[in-house]
């Protein structure tokens, strides 16, 4: 048996960490920057500590400096700097985090070691992603140690000489190639940096070399202190309202939000707000941006932000994320599911807080957020069970009802059935008619609300839901029987038609101002509506709808006392009757659109004749 120890040709890993270590090349201004908050993060820790005085008017920042003729970038810091072997320790062997080796020399006096960003020893060669040659001017916090420089073109050789840097602190100065010279540019570095920096927890400043001193821009880039790490009851409306406006660049105001504050067993703060949408499928344009330690990670990541969320708008800031070497992924970790978890009772209790405490106004964001509500319970079970009894249903009288409510109201009526509309205009007259009877019908006009029946009848506990339109002649007849002649109409009609197979069906309707009605069952009309949801063709399937013909209306009544020599009209009573009853069913086709106008003109004609 051989053992032995594996080798590392760093002419080959050295490449590898330059290309492959980061999805986006401009991340690498992030991890300078990240770098020097961490350096003075350390500088602040030595100072509490008693082994470093620090001036009280100095002021502790982070300056990137872009000379687009120069074709460099700078990033100083007057952090803690470095001696030339703590250079030599830090970055010429790859993957010893400085942060990390800070940290374990005070663990004692750390009251959690994740205050410092850093913590894999990479960052710094992301560098190379966009540079040809990179310096460090660095000068350490002790102050008998002579400052360093080191030069390295991208390869394994390195220069390591003294520097004619006086102050404390560090400067990295990036020679950009000219593959990447788009990062020479001021509004480039200035995007850059609002995107990954916009939070980070020291005054970062952007200067512009080609700009007299007198013309650089004094205010920092970033906010040190985001409205997150405020306790809720610190901030104001005002506070929230603005914060959105800057974040999202959203003109409109937030319907509200939900502010986190966890500390155990996890550290998280955040914002989650619920925008205000203008149609249902602009809620897939939510955003929630992560963070770990004020450092922007990435937008919308699943892993930590439950799918649904996603159609929120939020800022969630987890120092305790199991990030990756590159900080831009998770690694799979109990934390991650424990963080998700928290984030989806949180937002469930504050809905069901709203509910009971303020039901008229979370009535009044209904609309708005039942998309979010609606798509949630179906992806988190878990959810579900948290909001369930908060969940609202708009009627045809513009009235909010729970289901439970819904199911009460008309138990006399329907046990354990909820009827629906899914298009008010069209379905007009068959609201009508139930409301005649004293009923009411929930409207659910989205396409959201198709799967979303199916999954309430599947965890509801047994309540069924059937559009009104299914439900005709069971729940609209009359007690009263008929004496029509039913197989004569129904051959009338047959024959009119020119359908011998159309379904037809004779009922003596408690309202004898509709002469007919069109009835599908609601297992069929689900069919055909999920058959077009997948890219079917609805239309191909077996139809099963019925045409119901009220006994007790007057036209229908006449249709019967027409003999051979009123055929003419009474075919054209059949094709109309049959119109309207669809017309309240679904839209015509423009064929029978058109048909059915110029026989409207010629019933008109035969009435004027008259």
């Amino acid at each position: 048996m051989e053992k032995g120890n594996l080798s590392i040709n760093s002419e080959n890993i050295f490449p590898i960490i330059k290309k492959w270590l980061y999805s986006d090349t401009d991340i690498f201004l992030r991890e300078l920057v990240s770098n020097g908050c961490d350096a003075i993060a350390k500088l602040k820790k030595l100072a509490a500590m008693g082994e470093f005085e620090l001036d009280k008017d100095e002021k502790l920042k982070v300056i990137v400096r872009l000379d687009e003729k120069a074709k460099t970038i700078q990033v100083t810091d007057n952090g803690i700097g470095m001696t030339a072997e703590e250079i030599k320790k830090f970055i010429t062997e790859i993957a010893f985090s400085g942060a990390t080796d800070f940290i374990t020399k005070y663990q004692d006096q750390f009251e959690n070691g994740n205050d410092i960003i850093g913590h894999f020893g990479l960052g710094f060669y992301s560098s190379f992603m966009a540079a040809d040659k990179v310096q460090i001017d660095s000068k350490s916090y002790i102050a008998d140690a002579p400052s360093a420089k080191w030069v390295c073109d991208g390869g394994i050789e390195y220069e390591l000489d003294e520097s004619d840097r006086l102050n404390r602190g560090t400067t990295v100065t990036l020679y950009i190639s000219d593959e990447h010279k788009e990062f020479l540019n001021g509004w480039k570095i200035k995007e850059i940096l609002a995107k990954y920096c916009a939070f980070m927890p020291v005054e970062i400043y952007f200067e512009d070399a080609s700009k007299k001193d007198d013309e650089q821009d004094d205010k920092p880039v970033n906010t040190t202190e985001p409205l997150w790490l405020k306790k809720p009851k610190d901030c104001t409306d005002e506070e929230y309202k603005s914060f959105y406006h800057n974040v999202f660049t959203d003109f409109n105001d937030p319907l509200f939000w939900i502010h986190l504050n966890m500390d155990y067993p996890f550290r998280l703060k955040g914002i989650l707000y619920f925008p205000k949408l203008k149609h249902e499928l602009e809620s897939i344009e939510g955003q929630v941006k992560l963070y770990n330690n004020q450092v922007f990670i990435a937008d919308n990541l699943k892993e930590v932000i439950p799918e649904f969320l996603l159609l929120l708008k939020g800022t969630i800031d987890c120092p305790d994320l199991p990030l990756n070497v590159s900080r831009s992924f998770l690694q799979n970790d109990g934390y991650v599911t424990k963080m998700s978890k928290y984030i989806t009772k949180k937002v469930a209790d504050k809905l069901n807080s709203m509910f009971k405490k303020s039901r008229e106004e979370y009535e009044k964001y209904w609309e708005d957020i039942s998309p979010f509500i609606k798509y949630g319970a179906m992806r988190e079970h878990d959810f579900y069970e948290k909001i369930k009894d908060s969940l609202l249903f708009r009627t045809t009288d513009g009235k909010y009802v729970t289901l439970s409510e819904y199911t009460d109201n008309n138990k006399a009526k329907a046990e354990n059935k909820v009827f629906y509309v899914s298009d008010v205009k069209q379905q007009a007259q068959y609201i009508k008619m139930f409301n005649d009877e004293g009923m009411d019908a929930v409207v659910l006009d989205t396409r959201l609300d198709i799967p979303y029946v199916s999954f309430l009848e599947a965890y509801s506990g047994g309540v069924s839901f059937e559009r009104i339109d299914s439900a005709v002649s069971e729940m609209l007849k009359s007690d009263s029987d008929t004496d029509i002649d039913k197989e004569a109409l129904e051959s009338k009609f047959k024959s009119a038609l020119g359908k011998d197979d159309i379904k037809l069906k004779v009922e003596n309707l408690k309202s004898d101002e509709v002469s007919a009605m069109i009835e599908l069952s609601e297992q069929s009309r689900r069919m055909q509506e999920m058959s077009v949801m997948y890219g079917m063709d609805g239309t191909s399937l077996p139809s099963d709808e019925t045409l119901v013909l009220n006994a007790g209306n007057n036209v229908v009544k006449l249709l019967l006392s027409m003999d051979e020599s009123r055929k003419e009209e009474s075919e054209l009573l059949c094709k109309q009757i049959y119109d309207l009853a669809v017309m309240s069913h679904q839209p015509l086709s423009r064929e029978a659109m058109t048909e059915f106008i110029a026989r409207s003109n010629k019933i008109m004609e035969l009435l004027a004749e008259k």
